[in-house]
């Protein structure tokens, strides 16, 4: 695990106290509008994502709901991973950011782990100089935060494993999107 994936997972090093959030960012070259798409079309969620099924909704009020297969593996802590997550879109910015709230993971095995909210906005990346890049080059930052937390095992488990599938997410996500 790296070491920006072991603090977003919250173990920082000996000691230190599990953070309550995640936070992972990444820049793709594609537009906003683009990249915020592929968190609500079923087929974009499958390619980068690995879902099985979706009911993504982009507006307020709408459903979030993404299911993954169960895996073969069993984690010590969570059981097999996998499963549903699902909350409510609060607000949604078109090219711009939403924001899930009153969210769970239902693992295949155990009991959800939540209430959580998950905000994932999206920036226009600008040049060094400052002005905005071309358009042949337009680039998004893409940024995940996850908050919720009970100071449990599980919950600094969930945090581990989410941490880790959400920067290899994002890779599969910039893999398919700079296609």
């Amino acid at each position: 695990m790296t070491e920006k994936a072991a603090r977003t997972a919250g173990v920082e090093g000996k000691g230190a106290r599990p953070l309550s959030q995640l936070d992972v960012s990444l820049v793709i070259k594609a537009p906003t509008s683009r990249v915020q798409r592929a968190f609500f079309d079923h087929h974009a969620l499958g390619a980068w994502w690995q879902v099985a099924r979706s009911v993504t909704t982009p507006r307020s009020l709408g459903a979030y709901a993404i299911e993954w297969l169960p895996t073969d593996f069993r984690d010590e802590v969570l059981g097999r991973l996998g499963g549903v997550f699902r909350g409510t879109v609060m607000q949604f910015e078109p090219g711009r950011s939403f924001f899930v709230a009153d969210a769970y993971w239902l693992p295949p095995d155990g009991d959800p782990i939540g209430p959580m909210a998950l905000e994932v906005t999206f920036s226009p990346v600008t040049s060094a100089g400052g002005a905005n890049v071309p358009p042949a080059e337009l680039a998004t930052e893409v940024r995940v935060v996850q908050t919720g937390f009970e100071d449990s095992a599980r919950w600094r488990r969930y945090y581990e494993v989410v941490g880790v599938g959400w920067e290899r997410a994002l890779s599969s996500l910039k893999m398919l999107l700079e296609k």
